[in-house]
């Protein structure tokens, strides 16, 4: 039964379903065929819900849409490449370390594909880079942004396991995602040397790199406000969003392009956002019941007892499984699917659940990024105008060096321990 089900979901899927109304007709054939109350569907959908953790999201979204309003994208950009535009291959690194800074921001891949991705493309097809390299490095860089605090999945992921902070999932992002934005950046040097790609003409002064940093300081001292914020235990991480959506109004009204219409409009945008990601949470809380009852958890860590007989390999195992449905699935409702399977097997070796969050959300990012239908490159080819039997071919070099950063934070746990555990003991 557990096979048909899965069967059923994937071909629905594959039609071209949205992966929430394919959960939900998951879930209610599920309930129908066990026998279960439909009625119990609505009670689910809105106990999936009802977490004070997630109006995390929505502010956070929020905050980002505001703070974009106010300018600062361009000025992320702008600061980046005085800061290493003179370096082999400038533009590249300009384009990984602008998706590092706004990942502090924004905490979503698709908004940093979305909102810097476009402007990275065209700057650097303008300065002499092939489009298929400009767009890839643009999708690779962009699942940064949940890696680095602050992170959406990080806290669905937090709300999702229960036993864990979200100010210590974020703690945990912070190596993890300056790893894997490095990485990005030597590979993008040894490809420039070896293509000869352009470079800034000559190295921007210590003026200049200060008159760009003092325009896009509001932006860097967003996370340090969130972090700190959180850490110090002024706040709570959802104290500390609402904190974020203030400072944003601020930093936007004194630079005066945030009007009440613009307001209106970035609360709009930020609530169709957060619509679709409760959704697709509502909707896995009770497909979450259909996984339980069918003893798919049980089966798989029955499985997983006999025939792995080692934390490495389990490790091994649960790398390959998640890179593999992140391909075919968005981030949020994998976890929210993955979590209650994995999880209780993960425990028994010994795995701490912040480790286990970061090798997840990792993981997850990676399957985005991954051909064939890793759904990053879709969005990447859709925004930067890109064929995506070209991007398919440029992007393989950065899914091999981020499955290098991904084994080393799997198996050396104090990539994403250390600082949580020092910070937040």
């Amino acid at each position: 039964m557990a096979v048909f089900l899965i069967v059923l979901f994937l071909a629905i899927m594959l039609i071209g379903t949205p992966v929430g109304f394919a959960m939900g007709a998951l879930t209610n054939i599920s309930f129908a065929i066990l026998g279960g109350d439909q009625s119990m569907v609505a009670q689910k959908l809105f106990s999936g819900i009802d977490t004070y953790t997630y109006v995390c999201v929505l502010l956070f979204i929020l905050a980002t849409d505001l703070m974009s309003v106010g300018g600062i994208t361009s000025a992320i950009v702008n600061f980046c490449e005085k800061l290493v535009g003179h370096i082999k291959g400038g533009l590249a690194h300009v384009n990984v370390l602008a998706s590092m800074l706004f990942a502090g921001l924004s905490g979503s891949a698709i908004a940093d594909a979305s909102g810097l991705g476009p402007l990275e493309i065209q700057l650097m097809t303008d300065g002499g880079y092939d489009r298929d390299f400009s767009a890839a490095v643009t999708a690779a860089s962009a699942i940064i942004g949940p890696i680095i605090p602050p992170s959406n999945i990080m806290i669905i992921f937090a709300g999702c396991i229960g036993t864990v902070s979200v100010g210590k999932m974020f703690l945990a992002g912070a190596v993890p995602g300056v790893l894997l934005g490095i990485a990005y950046m030597v590979l993008c040097y040894f490809m420039a040397v070896k293509y000869n790609m352009p470079c800034q003409a000559r190295r921007s002064s210590a003026r200049e790199i200060g008159r760009s940093l003092i325009e896009t300081l509001p932006a860097l001292l967003l996370p340090f406000i969130i972090m700190g914020s959180i850490i110090s235990g002024i706040c709570t991480s959802t104290e500390s969003s609402a904190l974020a959506v203030a400072y944003a109004i601020i930093v936007s009204l004194l630079k005066r392009k945030l009007t009440w219409k613009t307001f209106m409009e970035s609360c709009i945008r930020s609530a169709k956002a957060t619509a679709n990601v409760l959704f697709i949470i509502a909707v896995s809380t009770a497909m979450g019941w259909a996984i339980t009852t069918l003893q798919i958890a049980q089966t798989l860590a029955a499985f997983c007892l006999e025939f792995i007989t080692s934390k490495f390999m389990f490790l091994l195992f649960m790398n390959i499984l998640l890179l593999v449905l992140g391909m075919v699935l968005d981030a949020t409702p994998a976890i929210l699917l993955m979590v209650p399977i994995l999880w209780p097997v993960a425990q028994t070796y010994g795995i701490e659940s912040i480790q286990f969050g970061i090798i997840m959300c990792l993981n997850l990012m990676i399957g985005n990024l991954t051909p064939p239908v890793g759904m990053m490159l879709f969005v990447i080819s859709n925004v930067g105008k890109v064929k995506l039997s070209a991007l398919y071919r440029s992007i393989l070099p950065f899914v091999g060096v981020a499955i290098i950063a991904l084994m080393l934070v799997t198996y050396i746990p104090a990539f994403s321990t250390f600082i949580p555990n020092l910070l937040m003991p």
